[in-house]
């Protein structure tokens, strides 16, 4: 079975580091799966490697997306298969790199038959209030209801178009057989503090912000509000650090509230990823502080398929 890389983590944890040190030392290909850095015109504030490192190693799914434009999971998961297929074709080992945990898991485990998005009902969605759409959620799948947020706008109205245009529950949906897993061996690394506090990775955080708004953050996001074209309502104007960064443009808020509430809402996004690694299938967790020379012993035997185990 041929092998996959695949190195996962909470946002600043030093995934892309980790990777292009991989990249260096191996046959590898890099593929990216984080969903900011798929867009183009936003390579400050998804830490978007440098267009330098990107020149002296293939990277795939990065910089390719108009920021106007929505991409899925299910998206995410053909490109992907077809990126890894020719990298494999050309001799190299398919490493795949990010903090999307839902790409990983439409990716490794299959995606259920969920429709394909509908612009029009999306839209017509957007012009209610989210008080209402979640109220009606209760009413048309109060499964999906108790799993979602009632503030995660995204999740609700992707649910109630489900709905709308199948008559019948996402919950019934994500019920039904998934797709065939993938035939890879998929070799999971996560990096996550382990004997390194917690509190480091919110410096990290912190840290990275400060350099993105020194590296011209706001200047990017201006850029992109000069188009005319795009709004919060796009999936890639919504990640982390854009959005706030948005509304300080906008006048809602002053520079430290902004500030602070990118910062706040990275680490909520760093929880929820460890939440989700948490509970990841045949893991291997590395402190993201500790020692990788030991990650990178077991990811060269990838080049013969000899893998075996998961324990570092």
């Amino acid at each position: 079975m041929t092998s996959a890389l695949c190195i996962m983590g909470p946002t600043a944890s030093g995934k892309t580091d980790l990777a292009l040190s991989l990249a260096r030392q191996l046959p590898v290909e890099i593929i990216n799966v984080d969903s900011a850095q798929i867009y183009q015109g936003m390579e400050i504030g998804s830490g978007m490697p440098d267009k330098t490192n990107r020149a002296e190693i293939p990277h795939h799914l990065m910089d390719f997306l108009d920021p106007a434009c929505a991409y899925s999971a299910a998206q995410f998961r053909l490109d992907a298969l077809k990126v890894m297929a020719q990298t494999v074709a050309r001799g190299k080992i398919p490493l795949l790199v990010g903090g999307t945990m839902l790409y990983f898991k439409a990716l490794q485990q299959g995606l259920s038959p969920l429709p394909v998005s509908s612009p029009l009902v999306r839209h017509q969605l957007q012009q209610e209030a989210l008080s209402t759409l979640y109220q009606r959620l209760e009413q048309v799948d109060a499964i999906s209801a108790q799993r979602i947020s009632c503030n995660d706008s995204q999740r609700i109205q992707r649910a109630l178009e489900i709905y709308a245009m199948t008559g019948k529950p996402m919950s019934y949906w994500l019920a039904q057989p998934k797709e065939s897993v993938p035939d890879y061996q998929f070799i999971n690394i996560g990096l996550m503090p382990l004997t390194t506090l917690r509190s480091e990775l919110h410096q990290r955080i912190e840290q990275r912000f400060d350099n993105m708004l020194a590296q011209g953050l706001i200047s990017e996001v201006e850029q992109l509000r000069a188009r005319g074209d795009l709004d919060l309502s796009k999936p890639a104007l919504r990640a982390v650090g854009y959005r706030q960064v948005w509304r300080y443009l906008q006048g809602e808020d002053d520079f430290i509230q902004m500030r602070e509430k990118a910062i706040a809402a990275t680490r909520q996004l760093a929880k929820r990823q460890m939440t989700w690694l948490r509970s990841w299938p045949n893991l291997t967790i590395v402190d993201f502080k500790g020692d990788w020379r030991s990650f990178i012993k077991i990811a060269a035997q990838t080049k013969n398929n000899q893998v075996k185990g998961n324990s570092i």
